[in-house]
């Protein structure tokens, strides 16, 4: 009976340590940024996994942070407007944080900014999480009324360009 029970702990503990292991398989954020024609605004939302941004800010900082902490849009922002920047024609492009909502393990960051160009030529630089995790892979889709494409960001890749061939 007890080496019944002491079977049945160890399989459970591996099944845990398995999954564990597979769950951090893949690292990933997908950034939407269209041009509304109508407000002539840059538009941008930003989707990563909640715990890991949470726990590289929490490593970086050495706080406990999660959604819980009382300065938790704020950290979240300086993180964000750090690693996420755009430029056209040579000049900073300043985005407006408009905010942040946290759903099912995800986190949804908006931002905007008045734009009067097509998206053709924007510089991008990503590196949202790309210090923190080796396999991070950022995609940022890209659409406004003249060109529509994706461009990826990693490690080694950090800064992009919106070209008419994308």
């Amino acid at each position: 009976m007890l080496l019944s029970l002491a079977k049945r702990f160890l399989v459970l503990l591996l099944c845990g340590l398995a999954a564990n292991a597979v769950a951090h398989r893949y690292f990933f954020s997908i950034t939407d940024l269209s041009l509304n024609d109508r407000t002539q605004s840059i538009e941008v939302i930003h989707q990563l996994t909640a715990h890991d941004i949470d726990n590289a800010i929490a490593q970086a900082k050495q706080i406990h942070f999660s959604v819980a902490h009382p300065d938790y849009e704020n950290i979240i922002r300086q993180y964000v407007e750090a690693n996420f920047q755009l430029h056209y024609q040579g000049q900073a492009i300043s985005l407006n944080w408009v905010g942040l909502e946290v759903n099912k393990g995800n986190i949804f960051i908006y931002q905007e900014t008045k734009f009067h160009h097509s998206l053709f030529g924007l510089k991008i630089t990503n590196t949202l999480l790309t210090k923190e995790y080796e396999k991070q892979v950022n995609t940022v889709n890209f659409s406004d009324s003249k060109i529509k494409g994706s461009l990826t960001f990693n490690r080694s890749v950090t800064i992009n360009h919106i070209a008419i061939n994308d």
